[in-house]
């Protein structure tokens, strides 16, 4: 009888591995090593902001099989990334075949019962992270884990107390050295094409500076997104700058407030559109030498992209966000932010407080050339 090599990371089991050859005697066989399971389901930046780890991870396992279980949504920012062995969309068809794996490293990731309570069902020789208990609560699986914890229970810590950045955070959790590890984003040749295509449509040209202003923010917590008043004068200044281009970025929950924007800037900003993909509103960030934007996935994909930011913070905590030497952050002088409040009826309220003269300062900080010609 034939020996299969089920631990060779080419092994497909239903159909032939790309050296068309069985097991025995293959000159390729590639043990996986280290079986490593990565659970972080969401949110998207949530998810963009974690892939730091896997260099870690490949720096202590360099013979190992990541695994990251993620929810669909998520795919896009992962799917093209060398680091990930296996990805693996939150749903049944996925639950039921980790049901009968064994790793031998877990890191869940998730304070969330779903995530904690695949971390806790999974088979694994070491498990770190959050986990769900028997009383349907989630708990930190390690003593490395309780400070990460811990963080979400106390509002002193996390609000005030604490300057680890999120990186930091999770790096410490999985028991890793953190040295500065930058997000891994790798956009899909398509999502490029699509980029460069609308350059060409609406007439990018080398040599012009441009800037990316983000609009909206999720809708979780109170007040996230700069005000459309901010953006508009910012928008009159940074259109006076000689071979300056900017473009309007947002989602389909933008769709109303950059249609106002745009119809109030008459023309001198260009509208990117609300109806992209994620893909391809990555990619066009790309275009991108600098982006204004609140705390959202905007930003993490700028901050992917190693693209000049200034990221504005109102009710969520600024310190927790590493920039890698390239932003400049603005936090709200009201001083009850941040608060993660679900509502708010202060008025003006945090982002409002931010002014668009400081906006415009830190923009020219990161771009002393700007309204000058680049070189070549």
């Amino acid at each position: 009888m034939s020996s299969w090599r089920l631990d060779c990371r080419h092994f497909l089991g239903d159909r032939p591995c790309k050296f068309k050859q069985i097991c025995e005697g293959c000159g390729e066989y590639d043990p996986m090593g280290q079986r490593i399971l990565i659970v972080k389901l969401a949110a998207i930046g949530d998810v963009l902001r974690t892939t730091p780890l896997l260099s870690g991870l490949k720096r202590a396992y360099p013979q190992s099989h990541i695994t990251w279980v993620a929810d669909k949504e998520a795919f896009p920012l992962l799917k093209n990334n060398p680091y990930i062995d296996r990805l693996l969309a939150f749903d049944f068809s996925s639950l039921l075949a980790l049901e009968l794996e064994t790793f031998d490293l877990v890191i869940g990731l998730e304070k969330e019962p779903r995530g904690a309570a695949l971390t806790s069902k999974v088979n694994a020789r070491e498990k770190k992270g959050f986990g769900l208990g028997l009383e349907g609560n989630v708990f930190p699986l390690s003593r490395a884990s309780e400070y990460a914890f811990f963080l979400g229970l106390s509002d002193e810590l996390k609000f005030y107390q604490n300057k680890k950045t999120y990186p930091e955070l999770i790096f410490d959790v999985a028991e890793l050295d953190y040295k500065k590890d930058e997000y891994l984003l790798f956009l899909s040749p398509e999502d490029l094409a699509f980029a460069e295509a609308f350059a060409r449509q609406v007439g990018l040209r080398k040599g012009e500076t441009t800037i990316g202003l983000n609009t909206g923010a999720g809708d979780v917590f109170a007040n996230k997104a700069w005000t459309v008043e901010g953006y508009l004068k910012l928008i009159e200044r940074l259109a006076k700058k000689p071979r300056t281009r900017i473009l309007l970025l947002g989602g389909p929950n933008e769709r109303k407030r950059n249609s106002h924007i745009m119809r109030k800037a008459k023309g001198t900003a260009i509208d990117t559109g609300c109806d992209n993909t994620l893909g391809q509103f990555a990619a066009l960030v790309n275009l991108c030498d600098a982006v204004v934007t609140g705390d959202t996935t905007a930003l993490h994909l700028a901050i992917g992209l190693k693209k000049k930011v200034v990221a504005l913070f109102g009710p969520t905590c600024a310190q927790e966000i590493e920039l890698y030497g390239r932003g400049e952050k603005i936090t709200t002088p009201l001083s009850c932010g941040p608060c993660y409040r679900r509502s708010c009826s202060i008025s003006p309220s945090c982002m409002e407080a931010i002014s668009v003269e400081e906006v415009t300062r830190k923009i020219q900080a990161l771009l002393p050339g700007l309204g000058r010609r680049k070189q070549a």
